[in-house]
Formats: C-alpha cells, structure tokens, sequence
C-alpha cells in the first residue's frame, strides 16, 4: 500500500510538473482591446524577461515595455511612455488580464498567435516587366549614404527620352516603400510608373534600414539635402531626361523647397503643406478631435503651449515655424500639387487654396486638383473613417496614379 501510495504521488507530482510546463506564456500572443465603441487589436511578443508590443492598426511595432513579471503562467508590464500597464494570468490557454491607461481600466484577454495579415490587393507580385536595380547616393554635406531601388520603365533601352522622378517619403523615419500601416505607397507608385514609361528612384530614408546616418536632430532641411542629393545623382547618371520629385506630406513640402531654387524639372506634392507649420497642426487637431464626435476649436496658440511642455524637437521646431508660402511663391517649374477632401492631416481646403493662389499665373501646366472623398494616404474612404488607414485594402487611388503619369508625359 506505501508503494502504491509513494508511486500515485510520484505521478501526480510528474503530471503538474508536465501541466506547469505546458503553461507557457513565451512566444507571440494577440487581443481585441474594446472602449466603448473603440475597438484596437494589440500584439504581444513575450522573450525570456523582455515584452514589446505592436498596435499594428497605428503602425507602431516594437514598443518596448518594462518587465514586472513575467513567468510561465503570469505577467505583468508596463509602458511608461504611454501610461500603459497590462497584468495577466494563463487559464486553459488564455490570458485573462487588465489594459490599464490614463487611470481607466479595460479586460482585455489573450490568445497565442499574430494577427490576421490585412489584405493589399495592389502591391505588386513579382514577375515584373520591367528592371530594378539595387543603386547608393551620397549627402556628401552630412557624410550620409542612401540606399534605394531606381526602377527603370518596360521596355527601357536608354535610346529614347524617359522622364524620372525622385519618391520623398512623409514625416517619420521610413523606408524606401514608405511603409506604414502594412501598405507600401510607394512601390506601388512605382509599380504603376514603369507600366506608364516612368522612372523612378526610391530610397530608404537617412538612418533607416540600409541608408547611412543618424536622424538626431535633423530637420526638414537636412532632408531635402539628402533628396536634392539624389537629384543630383539622377542627373548625373545620363539615363533620363526630366527629372522630378514626388514627394507625400513633409515630402512635398521638401517639393516645394527643391523647386523655390530650380533644382527639379518640375514636382508633384502629394498633400504637401501650404500653409505655416503651427497653423497646420491646429487644424489637424481639430479635425481629428471633429472627426470623434467632440466639439473642437484648437488654436495656434494651444498647440505651442502643449509643445512647450515637451522635450526640445529640432525637427518639430523647425516645423512649426516653416512657412510653404515662402518658397512656394518662387516656384516656376511644374507643380501638380493635389490633396484628399476626407485628408485630416494636411486639411485639403486651406492647404491647396494657399498653393493655387501663390502659384496663380506662374506655369500654365500647373495642376491643382482636390479629389472626393480620399484620406491622406490617397485612399478611398468615408470621413468618420478617414484615420482608418490600415483596415483599409486600397493603398494608393488608380485615379491620382493615372493623373501623375498623364501629367509627367504631357510635360
């Protein structure tokens, strides 16, 4: 009987040893955080003693967390950037926890695995008609060294005529692609541009993937050195004839800069600003705060307070005080500057009225369009979800596409 007895508690022992191994919370795990009518998935990847987290639906990976436990049945972190803490515990292969933020409280459950892949019906599956090749500039100015991917147009021989623009990404470090919220704007531009005979050159921004240089106090001038370098690579390649820069939100402002002092044959602003640094972020807190419901009414004056209050930003200085109207006053190159109605970001009415009248009367081959119901990323949209840039399939409109070709080779 003591042997049966000493042999049923060897198993039992055995069998919890097996279940608390069995336990594990390592590994990727993924939930649907719900406030109210809000509703946010969130990942979670779980490594020995560190923890970072994606929102994948705000572009954000890798989000490091402080530790307060992590063990094969529990956790527990926080994310002082954000005001952001998360406690949990694994039953029957789930972890049952508490979101905190801001000092509310939400349940928010766990189960292992990423999230669903959004669908991206536009970007371009290989094999392609037309070359690539893997090309370096350098901003001898900074010491900088930019990698990208110049994309020649089908049926590129070198023998006839062929226009090139240069691809600016927005605000933010980027890659070439410009990358964000699972949609990559600019190979699929790109893409489009070599079926219609277009050239272009994308690059990875400074300190970004395989581009050289540290971002550190750098400004939108610093910026359009590295484009202007790329520029000047172009031409001196002898491969094209027109060369001119597209370039998306501070890459159309970094437009607007290049072509004040003549540098590209001509420029296309996707939702490029055309009012003042300080003037723009009011409106976009505006919108935005509208856009949710809540009556808004954000000042100049507001939006310098709360910047008071934070870290010095060189970038975030400069931009402030930026002011478009200066340089695009100058501009007699080409410029087919276009915004979104649903944009809430770069506000289409304000920003494209500011850059029709400074260029009225400049170049007769200007183009000013303002295209229905387009968010910032060009894409088709409602306006209450204009900020839904990820659950959206569309990267980028067919129809802007086809009016940038239309216009490049009627130039």
């Amino acid at each position: 009987m003591k042997m049966k007895k000493a042999l049923l508690f060897t198993i039992v022992i055995m069998m919890a040893v097996t279940a608390a191994k069995a336990q594990n919370i390592s590994g990727t795990w993924k939930g649907v955080l719900t406030a109210g009518q809000q509703e946010l998935g969130l990942v979670f990847h779980f490594n020995n003693d560190d923890v970072t987290m994606d929102v994948p639906e705000q572009g954000a990976t890798g989000i490091p967390a402080e530790v307060k436990l992590l063990s094969n049945d529990s956790v527990s972190f926080e994310v002082p950037a954000i005001q952001m803490a998360y406690s949990g515990k694994l039953s029957d292969g789930i972890i049952k926890g508490t979101f905190k933020q801001f000092g509310m409280s939400f349940p928010l459950d766990l189960k292992p695995g990423e999230v669903q892949k959004p669908s991206r019906p536009q970007e371009p599956q290989g094999p392609f008609d037309y070359a690539t090749e893997e090309v370096t500039f350098t901003n001898d100015k900074a010491n900088v060294t930019l990698s990208g991917t110049l994309t020649y147009p089908v049926g590129y021989s070198g023998k006839k005529k062929t226009p090139v623009v240069i691809m600016v990404t927005g605000s933010g470090a980027q890659n070439r692609d410009e990358e964000v919220f699972e949609h990559k704007p600019f190979l699929v531009i790109a893409d489009y541009l070599a079926r219609q005979g277009i050239a272009s050159l994308r690059y990875d921004d400074r300190g970004v993937e395989k581009s050289t240089g540290d971002r550190a106090n750098c400004t939108s001038e610093d910026y359009a050195d590295d484009a202007r370098a790329g520029l000047e690579w172009l031409k001196k390649s002898n491969k094209f004839d027109k060369i001119g820069v597209v370039g998306h939100s501070e890459g159309g402002m970094i437009a607007f800069m290049l072509a004040a002092e003549n540098v590209p044959d001509f420029i296309i602003s996707l939702a490029g600003p055309g009012i003042k640094g300080d003037t723009l972020l009011a409106e976009q807190q505006s919108a935005a705060l509208r856009l949710y419901g809540q009556s808004a009414d954000v000042t100049v004056e507001m939006v310098r307070m709360e910047i008071e209050s934070q870290p010095d930003n060189a970038w975030l200085d400069f931009f402030l005080d930026y002011e478009p109207q200066t340089d695009i006053a100058k501009i007699k190159i080409p410029v087919m500057a276009v915004n979104g109605s649903n944009d809430m970001q770069v506000i289409a009415n304000s920003n494209l009225d500011a850059i029709s009248k400074l260029l009225s009367g400049k170049n007769k081959k200007n183009l000013i369009k303002e295209y229905p119901d387009l968010n910032h990323l060009f894409q088709h949209c409602q306006k209450n979800n204009a900020l839904d840039y990820y659950k959206t399939e569309e990267t980028f409109s067919e129809e802007v596409m086809k009016d940038m070709a239309d216009w490049i080779k009627g130039l």
